[in-house]
């Protein structure tokens, strides 16, 4: 078989063999995959072409954003479709409030068009690289006590099927598509567009505040009460964490200085972090020193800004990540035991352990499906030893009942999911119907859904 085009700037390159094709490699680099083939597509027509021939061919299909996924959900050696071409707003309705945008769309683009027109999503994670499609199909999240992710904001769901079918979906069309589709994983057919409810835009007052490790967990409670958005990081080998309250404000805005801003956001949490993980790698002896100047370098201050200026912040220090929620209840026992964990063990860990929540959703493959959710975040430096580490941590995890993030490191299979998920079995009889060939599969959704 030789090389094969799409009509427009769409395109399909590569053969059914290696050549032609270039590495695929993640943002951590903790993935790298040589596709058969590649594509290119420009519109939802175009994908469904290139799904059409995948299958002629035999290929398994999977569909890249930015690449910010740990695991390998998005890896396959088979056709690759990268959706650059994918982008844009399509629609907004202020009779509905809401946006139809293209799956390919990175969300900083998105957060600042909708902010152009006046608009803003209700709660977004906490940085903007990743593909509105992307970042939704894995259960990305940020903070909130009433607000849930980016997926529960979906309205509507078009994809492409594994036989080429074009499909729409909603609460009133193909309910129960709709229903799983919005954290789908890839493992339903490609995203081509989502509609998200929006809002108009508003003002969020944000106040960071250092805290001891004793006092952010005794008034854990009362601090995600009090607050629409809370979050803390722990610095591991030290006492101190530091806080982050959002809350709605009638402003004026405020926002951060350009000077104090780059300061910040800049020189300390990005310049000068980097060069202390990579000391702490190269000395692992000297982190738990590095910690305790880290988690003294940064001051409270207090800003007022709209939504992704407040939510997001940028991260250019590379590193690997694992996530699991836990019911809310459980957070605070999880995170001493980590730290007690941490404190009798040779570990050294440079990068602080993040804390969020999130209330109950109804999405079968929410990390917060059915409950009141609170997560744990652990990272590592990239190219620094994680897996004794992880494994730990993974450990405490598992005794508390957590749900690992679908686009994070974990060990966890089929049989635990099932027992963790209640609504498991109702995604996978959509799969089985949408995709009984297994076209959109590959070793991780294997490992993940047994088959």
């Amino acid at each position: 078989m030789g090389t094969s085009a799409i009509s427009r700037t769409g395109a399909i390159s590569g053969t059914s063999g290696t050549s032609g094709t270039r590495i695929w490699r993640n943002w951590a680099r903790t993935v790298s995959v040589r596709p058969a083939r590649e594509a290119l597509p420009a519109s939802a027509e175009e994908v469904a072409e290139a799904v059409r021939r995948a299958a002629e061919d035999g290929l398994r299909v999977k569909t890249v954003g930015s690449g910010h996924s740990f695991t390998a959900v998005a890896a396959t050696d088979g056709l690759l479709i990268r959706p650059d071409l994918l982008t844009g707003i399509r629609h907004i309705d202020r009779t509905a409030m809401t946006v139809t945008v293209e799956s390919g769309t990175p969300l900083k683009r998105l957060n600042a068009a909708l902010a152009r027109e006046g608009l803003s999503l209700t709660n977004m994670g906490d940085i903007m690289e990743q593909t509105v499609a992307g970042a939704t199909s894995t259960g990305t999240h940020g903070t909130g006590r009433d607000s849930a992710s980016i997926a529960a904001q979906i309205t509507g769901v078009e994809l492409v099927t594994a036989d080429g079918t074009l499909m729409r979906c909603s609460k009133e069309e193909h309910p129960e598509v709709f229903a799983a589709a919005r954290i789908g994983l890839g493992a339903l057919g490609v995203v081509t567009a989502l509609t998200l409810a929006v809002e108009p835009l508003f003002l969020l007052r944000a106040r960071e505040e250092p805290m001891s490790f004793e006092r952010v967990t005794e008034e854990f409670d009362a601090l995600h009460t009090e607050n629409e958005h809370f979050e803390f990081y722990w610095f591991p080998h030290t006492g101190n964490c530091n806080t982050k309250r959002n809350n709605r404000s009638a402003g004026p805005a405020a926002p951060v200085g350009a000077v104090s801003g780059w300061v910040e956001d800049e020189l300390l949490s990005n310049g000068l972090f980097q060069v202390a993980s990579s000391l702490g790698r190269a000395v692992p002896a000297v982190v738990p020193a590095l910690a305790r100047l880290s988690s003294r370098a940064l001051s409270a201050r207090t800003y007022t800004d709209i939504p992704y200026k407040v939510f997001t912040s940028p991260r250019r220090v590379r590193f690997v990540e694992m996530e699991y929620a836990l019911p809310r209840e459980a957070v605070v026992d999880a995170l001493r035991e980590v730290r007690a964990m941490i404190d009798r063990s040779p570990l050294r860990i440079g990068f602080p352990v993040e804390v969020r929540t999130a209330p109950a959703d109804d999405i079968p493959l929410s990390t917060a499906s059915g409950r009141e959710t609170a997560y744990l975040a652990v990272h590592v430096y990239r190219g620094a030893p994680h897996r004794a580490y992880f494994t730990a941590v993974e450990r405490v995890m598992a005794a508390h009942g957590g749900r690992p993030h679908w686009g994070k490191l974990h060990t966890r299979t089929a049989a635990d999911l099932a027992a963790l998920y209640p609504r498991f079995g109702e995604f996978t009889a959509v799969r089985d119907r949408l995709d009984p060939e297994r076209r959109f599969a590959n070793a991780y959704l294997r490992r993940v859904f047994g088959d």
